[in-house]
């Protein structure tokens, strides 16, 4: 019995919605966007308008956009958040990715609900709740293995999410306040510091130094390229692309790297289908290796192996040209292998082990001219490109054509002619005109004639995939009728893909209502209003705390919770060591502390759940800093 296949969505980032329409030229299957508030990403807001502009775009392929609506709620934003969530859906927005469940209580519009990896999807109970309360995408946990996403796959009817590419949060997200405790700034509120990026020295328990002025709560980026077959098998239906606050090149190259992946998986695999219209072509081979990245890492997909950590800087360090054998004046000289270029971007680790950036301004061979001599280059030193100034260049350019395959067919009337356009989803439309029929004197000549005219469709979203002439008998057709007849079946067309796009609908929460897998929650469950505490009251909680930026008492708790572990990358982990004797005795996980200038960070390791937990209070200070102030947005109702 045949099936329908399994749509496939490539879901791509967008800083602002010009980046966004590159996006979908460049194969995106989706976009998340951020809107004018409450998105995760407080410096990547747009306005609704530019919504809307991105939606038009996206929809001629039947690509979709979602607004990253994901920050917790005081109550008095309840009202603006409800409005905004009407106005996304007006300007045409197909879906809305959130954190706050108090959503779930409000009035809002008929439109498909993401659950954000803000909502901290680790375990396939929390996952199976998401799914009969009514969303319709779950985004699971970037630390969940292949192993568990069968079983959420197997459990559950939505489509499950899952980060393939871009940088990695150190703690599960939603359960990192360490940004809140010391500024005041909640990454449940898009405010996030990034501490994570700063140096720290490491002490043990004893107070012994580990490692000084080290990244040492900064990851890796991620990279799933080699894992997307068995992402795919595993019940993954959305291919997630980090990068809200990426430039366009990132996005771009991005962008097509999975497009491409992808597409070679779906000529293998004819059970599954792209979920959008259209296929790229580009004018640049991509490589992802090329924009920025902290070198990568597969995490945890196949279980804890390689460690993750990008200790010795956050920065884009970029590839490896080779070692300085000379230092001149104004120039120093490289032994590499690489083609380099005029504006190439270059770094170096210095005396200090700070990466130093320079612009080479002149190339001669493995001669480089910067624009400025650092004081502390050495020979030996190890230099990388960090900006390849002739691929970024290819990539400022227009660099990509999305085209939906057509067929054409052309057909006699009674009184001229017809041409009817069928496009690659079934969507067709016809367009007639009056003409003479002139027998053509040269029939090879008028058909070639004929075909090159019915195939312009270079300004178009559509490619020729075939020309069918269904004519008693070559004609000769003026190419001013052809071209008439071409534009009017593709404006037709254009039209009747238009009219025949349906956003997803929303999913529908079971009856009676799900009971959440606990009864009692604590300030991780992030819930900072009174609406998200009506929603889990009714699905069963009996306890609920405050979210951690509503609740000053805490003392110190975990404010980070993560599974990269500091004792694991140094070799003591007690169970990799279990049984190991050394001059110490047994290993055992005691507590380590972080060091950066006057502060001093307890690391708690939980071996049981192969958690790694920062300590930390909220500092007084910052307390009036963190308080919500009634917000003032030009909103209507519906």
């Amino acid at each position: 019995m045949q099936t329908n296949p399994r749509h496939l969505e490539l879901l791509a980032p967008a800083r602002n919605a010009d980046i966004g329409i590159e996006a979908v030229n460049h194969g995106a299957d989706a976009v998340y966007i951020g809107g004018p508030a409450f998105g995760a990403r407080a410096k990547a807001e747009n306005s609704v308008a530019d919504i809307a502009r991105l939606a038009a775009h996206a929809h001629r392929y039947h690509a979709r956009v979602f607004v990253a609506f994901n920050t917790i709620f005081h109550d008095n934003e309840l009202e603006a958040a409800r409005d905004f969530a009407w106005q996304f859906y007006e300007a045409g927005a197909d879906a809305l990715i959130v954190q706050d469940m108090g959503l779930l209580e409000m009035d809002l519009p008929p439109i498909q609900l993401h659950a954000s990896t803000q909502t901290d999807i680790r375990t396939v109970e929390k996952a199976v709740f998401l799914d009969q309360v009514g969303f319709s995408q779950i985004v699971l946990a970037r630390e969940m293995d292949l192993a568990t996403i069968r079983k959420v796959a197997e459990a559950t009817s939505c489509h499950l999410e899952y980060f393939v590419h871009g940088a990695l949060c150190v703690a599960f997200s939603g359960q990192c306040y360490i940004s809140h405790a010391h500024s005041g700034r909640s990454a449940n509120r898009g405010e996030c510091a990034q501490e994570c990026r700063l140096p720290y020295t490491l002490e043990d328990s004893q107070g012994r130094m580990l490692a000084k002025d080290k990244h040492l709560l900064s990851m890796k980026d991620n990279d799933q390229s080699a894992n997307l077959r068995a992402l795919i098998e595993a019940g993954v239906s959305s291919f997630k692309i980090e990068g809200r606050y990426k430039d366009m090149a990132y996005v771009k190259n991005a962008t097509a790297h999975y497009r491409q992946l992808l597409d070679g998986l779906l000529d293998e695999m004819p059970e599954y289908a792209r979920s959008s219209s259209g296929l790229c072509t580009y004018s640049f081979t991509p490589q992802p290796d090329k924009t920025f990245n902290r070198s990568t890492t597969e995490y945890f997909i196949h279980g804890r192996g390689e460690d993750v950590g990008a200790f010795d800087t956050p920065k884009f360090a970029g590839e490896e040209i080779g070692k300085v054998t000379r230092v001149g004046q104004d120039h120093f000289e490289v032994d590499t292998t690489l083609e380099l270029h005029n504006g190439d971007g270059v770094c170096f680790f210095d005396v200090h082990k700070e990466l130093v950036g320079l612009r080479v301004n002149t190339v001669q061979g493995k001669r480089l001219y910067p624009n400025e001599m650092p004081a502390d280059l050495r020979r030996n030193t190890t230099v990388y490109r960090n900006r390849d100034h002739a691929y970024m260049r290819q990539l400022e350019k227009p660099s990509a054509e999305r085209r939906i395959p057509v067929a054409l067919t052309v057909k006699e009337t009674n009184d001229g002619f017809a041409l009817v356009v069928t496009d690659a989803d079934g969507f067709t439309a016809e367009a007639q005109c009056i003409a003479d029929k002139l027998p053509a004197q040269n029939p090879e000549k008028a058909e070639a004639a004929l075909r090159e005219n019915l195939g312009k469709l270079g300004g178009t979203d559509f490619s020729v995939k075939e020309i069918n002439l269904d004519i008693g008998q070559p004609w000769f057709v003026p190419a001013s009728v052809v071209n008439a007849l071409r534009r009017d079946a593709v404006s037709q067309l254009q039209q009747v893909r238009a009219n025949g796009y349906r956003r997803p609908a929303p999913g529908m929460p079971a009856e009676p209502p799900a009971i959440y897998p606990e009864d009692t929650l604590s300030y991780l469950a992030n819930i900072y209003n009174r609406k998200a505490r009506a929603f889990y009251e009714k699905h069963g909680v009996q306890a609920i705390a405050s979210a951690y930026e509503a609740n000053e008492e805490l003392g110190e708790v975990p404010v980070m919770i993560t599974k990269h572990c500091l004792r694991y990358s140094f070799a003591m982990c007690p169970k990799e060591a279990k049984g190991v004797i050394g001059v110490q005795g047994t290993i055992t996980a005691e507590p380590m502390t972080l060091v950066n200038g006057k502060d001093r960070i307890t690391l708690k390791f939980d071996c049981k759940r192969c958690e790694m937990h920062v300590m930390g209070k909220i500092r007084k200070p910052v307390l009036q800093m963190a308080q919500p102030q009634p917000v003032q947005f030009h909103t209507r109702r519906p």
